[in-house]
Order: structure tokens, then sequence, then C-alpha cells
């Protein structure tokens, strides 16, 4: 994977935001904080939005924007002004960030039997009602080579298509 000078890091929910923290505070990641705009994880999924808010600055160089989410058809549409001004990276953590919580706990075959969507099953079989809370995953993954090693696990089983990237393919 190749980025841009510029970066910018967007993240779908609050449990995508904690886990790259977790990943960029520990200097774990194939980019650092001081490279990203305004050195934080944005918060923003439309690309309209996105343009108007960061793009307007007049940035010379390319930008990568590295996007977190979990749907493969969540589409990032740019004004045509833009298109060849940003490379936008999808990284999948398909079905849901929360599998790594699972991975962790080892609990991927009970969850499998359960047939249940994965941030559900660690809400009711883990009793982790706060799983989808920024705090909650910062804490819970605060030692970051239990993340690593879960990102690690989730990487071995995942079905990963060809033209995807995961959490993996961002790691040192």
């Amino acid at each position: 994977m190749e980025l841009a000078k510029y970066k910018a890091c967007i993240c779908e929910g609050a449990a995508e935001t904690a886990i790259i923290d977790i990943l960029l505070d520990n200097e774990l990641l194939i980019f650092n904080r001081e490279e990203i705009l305004e050195e934080k994880v944005i918060r923003c999924r439309e690309g309209r939005k996105f343009e108007t808010r960061y793009l307007r600055k007049g940035f010379r160089d390319k930008i990568s924007v590295i996007r977190i989410l979990d749907s493969r058809r969540e589409n990032f549409k740019l004004s045509k002004a833009y298109e060849n001004k940003v490379d936008v990276i999808n990284v999948i953590t398909a079905p849901e960030i929360e599998m790594l919580i699972i991975f962790s706990e080892d609990k991927y075959r009970d969850f499998k039997k359960s047939g249940k969507k994965p941030s559900d099953y660690c809400k009711e079989n883990l009793r982790m009602p706060q799983v989808k809370t920024y705090e909650f995953v910062k804490d819970y993954f605060a030692n970051p080579k239990v993340l690593i090693h879960a990102i690690e696990k989730y990487s071995e089983i995942s079905k990963i298509r060809k033209d995807e990237f995961t959490l993996m393919d961002l790691l040192k």
C-alpha cells in the first residue's frame, strides 16, 4: 500500500476510532499521527462533507484518505475537481470491528454457532454492553499487544478480497 504525503484517517464509529488511536499512540501503523490531517482521526463518512471541510484548504500534493469501515458498499463520492487529487483506501473490518474482541476472548467458534452479529454477541454473550463505545474499546485494548494479536488472528480467518485492505495492512 502506497500512501501520499498527506493523509486523512476516517473511522466509521467510536470503536474503530479507539482502535486507530491505540495503534497511532503506540506507533504501530505505517503512518503516524503527525502525518494525518489535524493529527487526529476524522469521523466524517460522506465524501462531499469531507471535501468541503478538509480539501478546500488548498493542498498541492495528493492526499490518501484511509477509511476504516465494515461496509463494502458504502460509497465515498467526491466532486470531479478532487477525484485525481485524492486516493481513497478502504480498510474493511467486515462484518464488524467487534470481531477483534471476539478473537481476543478466544470465542470465535462459539460466536459462529450463535448466529448473532458480532456486537450483539459481545453485548449478550460476553456481557459487554458498552462494546461500541470509545472508552470501553480503549480500556479493553489498553495493552496494544492484545490488540495486535487480535488483528493477526482476525486476519488469518477473514475472507479478504483481492482489492481490499485490512487493519493488518496498516501495521508496521
